[in-house]
């Protein structure tokens, strides 16, 4: 691959399945700029650092469960609470197919995010930012009752930890698990109604 068209993307891409391939703990820039057929110089000029390329990569692998909750967030038709159930459903089904469908990289994603607070505190910021544009919606349409929904977005997220956060990750295929989050999403809901 030619260096001028090498973008940060398909840098990113490929330090993906380097990881895949090799762990956070044994992948290198040099193995990633192996894939790609490029000096290790070059990886470095786009990523200063090999923790900056980490950190992109987390930021990248986080912002896809961003998308699909946004679109619920800015789409979404039906009525606050069904909302607030569709996007927190969304959520939990995400993360679930993240760690269901691919155990070695959401292992690896656990490491790298462990490593990239700054990445991981902005995701949980954008998540509670999309939980709060949902409960002000719902107040503003009279189906919710919150004084302050930034403190009631945060109480939801909070509250169902147990569907999203990786640490819970193994519970996640119990066979009881859909009918634990519908009770809780459901709790929530009836709380936050007017």
């Amino acid at each position: 691959m030619a260096a001028e068209t090498l973008t940060a993307e398909r840098i990113l891409e490929a330090t993906e399945e380097v990881l895949r391939r090799y762990g956070p703990a044994k992948a290198t820039v040099v193995d990633v700029a192996r894939v790609l057929g490029v000096s290790h110089g070059t990886v470095y000029r786009h990523f200063r650092t090999k923790a900056a390329l980490r950190e992109a990569v987390t930021t990248r692998w986080l912002r896809r469960t961003e998308i699909i909750l946004e679109r619920i967030t800015d789409e979404g038709t039906g009525p606050g609470p069904e909302k607030l159930h569709e996007w927190l459903l969304a959520l939990f089904d995400t993360k679930r197919h993240k760690a269901g469908d691919d155990p070695e990289l959401f292992a690896t994603f656990s490491v790298l995010t462990g490593e990239n607070s700054s990445a991981v505190e902005a995701h949980l910021a954008e998540l509670t930012g999309q939980l709060t544009r949902i409960v002000e919606e719902g107040v503003r349409a009279g189906e919710f009752v919150a004084q302050d929904p930034a403190s009631a977005a945060g109480a939801v997220f909070a509250a169902t930890a147990r569907f999203h956060d990786p640490a819970y990750a193994g519970d996640w295929q119990k066979p009881t698990i859909d009918a634990e989050f519908t009770a809780v999403s459901d709790l929530l809901v009836r709380g936050l109604r007017a």
